[in-house]
């Protein structure tokens, strides 16, 4: 495994980040791993190098966090994991049981520890901007966990580029603790993120951590058409993937890279990868894994590298998408 700073911080992240939205309980989603069958996949995860590790408070409505906590208290050194959550999503039907409210962010940070069963998080992320709380108060509040020790660094994921820039400006102007990283929607079946988001990533050294890096399983080969949703428990229910991913020339995309994997005798996931970890704006993409193997091509991709035609090749047939995942 190879390792980097995650943004302008000091911290070493794995170049792969195990994504844990795929453990906690299938009651949630039927694709879901269950406690015990979750456990290969962080056993492994660790043995293999990776200490990067992302979740969220509505994975299983805090179930994940609570396998993860107790999967990476088993097999790793606390120490040495980058443990990252999230904070937005519903977690309940009362009205303030969401969003970034000062009241929500700071309830769901300490519910958070309980789950994960940690003194401090070190990686805690606005899972996407809440419209209706001032910029103001939800940077205060993350602000004061950061003096407070309970969270290390800042996280924040899919908004548009001017709103991640004026949160940045914000922060440095009241001397509040800065966002480290952002979760892009990005991959190479949707690559809107290159315009505005990435740019301003790369000049304010904010660590890209990606969320959909092989679109939901569908730069792996595992679908053969949009039509085609029946190949995994998730395809089969995954509404959202419908949403992300309907335009005609995603499959000519899919096709390069099968082209491409074909010739190097690699998996399609393993090429999919590493283009993206070709990126010198992406620091981790986050990995979602539910088969040993998609663990096992993730980790291998990090030491393919791919030639200048072959990655002109795979961004060749690419169109303008609509903005998709804020």
């Amino acid at each position: 495994m190879k390792y980097v700073n995650l943004g302008r911080t000091g911290v070493k992240v794995s170049r792969i980040c195990l994504g844990c939205m795929s453990y906690g309980t299938s009651k949630w989603r039927p694709w879901v791993l269950d406690e015990e069958a979750a456990q290969p996949f962080f056993r492994t995860a660790v043995e293999r190098g990776i200490n990067f590790f992302d979740t969220a408070d509505m994975y299983s409505v805090g179930a994940s966090e609570e396998v993860t906590g107790r999967a990476l208290k088993r097999y790793a050194r606390m120490e040495e994991v980058v443990l990252a959550t999230k904070v937005f999503n519903p977690m309940g039907d009362g009205p303030n049981m969401k969003g970034l409210s000062r009241k929500h962010i700071i309830q769901g940070c300490e519910a958070s520890l309980k789950r994960l069963g940690v003194e401090r998080i070190d990686l805690y992320q606005i899972h996407r901007l809440d419209l209706g709380t001032p910029m103001e108060e939800i940077l205060e509040a993350l602000n004061q966990l950061v003096r407070q020790g309970k969270v290390l660094y800042l996280g924040a994921s899919s908004m548009y580029a001017w709103q991640f820039a004026r949160m940045l400006s914000l922060s440095e102007r009241n001397g509040w603790a800065r966002f480290v990283s952002m979760q892009p929607h990005y991959n190479l079946v949707y690559r809107e993120e290159e315009r505005e988001m990435l740019p301003l990533c790369e000049a304010e050294g904010i660590g890209v951590i990606p969320w959909s890096p092989l679109a939901r399983g569908i730069l792996t080969g595992s679908r053969k058409s949009s039509e085609d949703r029946a190949s995994t428990t998730r395809a089969g229910t995954d509404e959202y993937a419908v949403k992300l991913y309907d335009q005609p020339s995603d499959w000519d995309v899919v096709e390069a890279v099968k082209k491409v994997a074909t010739a190097r005798g690699n998996s399609m996931a393993e090429v999919a990868l590493a283009w993206m970890l070709a990126k010198p704006v992406v620091t981790a993409p986050i990995i979602g894994a539910t088969k040993l193997d998609h663990l096992e091509a993730a980790i291998k991709a990090v030491d393919v590298k791919l030639s200048k035609e072959e990655i002109q090749a795979l961004e060749a047939p690419y169109k303008p998408h609509a903005v998709r995942g804020v």
